[in-house]
This record gives structure tokens, sequence and C-alpha cells, in this order.
């Protein structure tokens, strides 16, 4: 697996804006993936020093579909990424906050 297929895209929703400010990062992930390949994918996409990784296993919700069995959204993984004081800033999220 290269970086590429370790972030899948980034997660973009109020609280996640707000964590831009200490340097806190949301991204989904390969369900697969473990903290150390999201640091070093995340390091090489962006070129920055990665303090801290967190991850979130979320599971998918349960949607109707207006006839048995209902449907499933895909499970997925989430990666909360803190950068360390002296990295530069992922210019992605800039004009966002």
């Amino acid at each position: 697996m290269n970086a590429y297929d370790i972030i899948r895209r980034p997660v973009i929703t109020e609280q996640s804006m707000a964590d831009v400010a200490d340097k806190k990062y949301v991204f989904m992930v390969d369900i697969n993936a473990n903290k150390t390949e999201i640091k070093a994918a995340v390091e090489q996409i962006f070129g920055v020093k990665v303090a801290k990784v967190n991850t979130i296993r979320m599971q998918g919700k349960v949607k109707r579909t207006g006839a048995y069995p209902a449907g499933k959204r895909a499970d997925y993984k989430k990666a909360v990424v803190t950068l360390t004081a002296d990295s530069k800033t992922i210019e992605f999220f800039e004009g966002m906050v």
C-alpha cells in the first residue's frame, strides 16, 4: 500500500475545522491501516512532522431502502492527526477556516 491508499480524504466538519487552530487534522483512512502507517503517510504526502495519531472506527449507519432487508453504509476509520509545535501547517485546510 502506498500513502495515497492509506489516506482516503479529509473530513470537513465544523468540529474538525475548529481543531485546525490546534494543529489537529481529521482524515478518513483505510480501515486496515495502523497508527504508524497513517503517521508515515501524512508525513510523506504533506511534508509535516506528526506528533500523535488517534484513530476511531466508525460503524456504518443502517438506512431504509423501502423494503426488507434494510441497507447499511460501509464501516470506516477516522484518524485525528496532531502535528508538532514546530511543524508547518497543511496548506489544504488554510482556505476553509
